[in-house]
């Protein structure tokens, strides 16, 4: 049987419905939830809004990261690189998925401004990835170094006694950790100065509006 070769309306139809469940709807998880048979530890009201700013940082960014990897495999020249690209899209769905169940567990909500985070990562994606695709996997790479970072704050400041969301961070640490190394061996580029800065000055305003809003 041929395969059928995806036009740009193919392709843009796709984008947009991916658009529509990361934004508006509850995307499923390929893996089971880290947290599994973890139990729940009531937490202190004050413990538990922080616990939950924390994940409602997170679920942003894997909203982010949805977006800037549709962004990046939109314009992709090499389709391998395309590839690579929705592959990590897909484990990103996974995380995406258990930070919402996380928030839900917490008596919490995403952020209100997910679609706006959307629409200026797809487009800030879809730039880098008209560099060409050694700058386009050079972009993953320092996303993820930096997710990675921020990660790792996030388990030092979560409430001692909620394994559940630590349980789910440590595997997308380990899940980032191997994106960016995936990109280095497909030939990623480094990015040049400003730019690993400016992304971080981006990323630490997100991490102040979304733990609030």
């Amino acid at each position: 049987m041929q395969t059928r070769r995806l036009t740009p309306l193919d392709r843009f139809l796709d984008d947009t419905q991916r658009a529509l469940e990361t934004v508006l709807g509850a995307p499923a998880a390929e893996r089971p939830n880290p947290a599994g048979d973890t139990p729940e530890v009531a937490l202190e009201e004050a413990e538990r809004r922080h616990a939950a700013g924390l994940m409602r940082i997170n679920h942003v960014g894997e909203v982010c990261a949805q977006a800037l990897y549709s962004g990046q495999a939109a314009v992709a020249r090499d389709p391998a690189t395309r590839t690579h690209l929705l592959e990590a899209a897909q484990e990103e769905t996974d995380h995406l998925a258990w930070c919402a169940d996380r928030l839900r567990e917490l008596d919490d909500r995403p952020s209100l401004l997910n679609p706006l985070w959307y629409a200026g990562s797809f487009t800030i994606g879809a730039v880098a990835g008209l560099r060409g695709d050694g700058w386009n996997l050079g972009f993953v790479v320092e996303t993820e170094r930096q997710v990675e970072a921020h990660i790792d704050e996030h388990l030092d400041e979560l409430p001692a006694a909620d394994a559940r969301s630590r349980a789910i961070l440590e595997v997308m640490k380990a899940d980032e950790a191997r994106h960016a190394d995936n990109a280095e061996a497909a030939g990623a580029r480094v990015l040049p100065p400003p730019i690993p800065s400016l992304m971080a000055l981006a990323s630490k305003l997100m991490k102040t509006v979304a733990y609030r809003i």
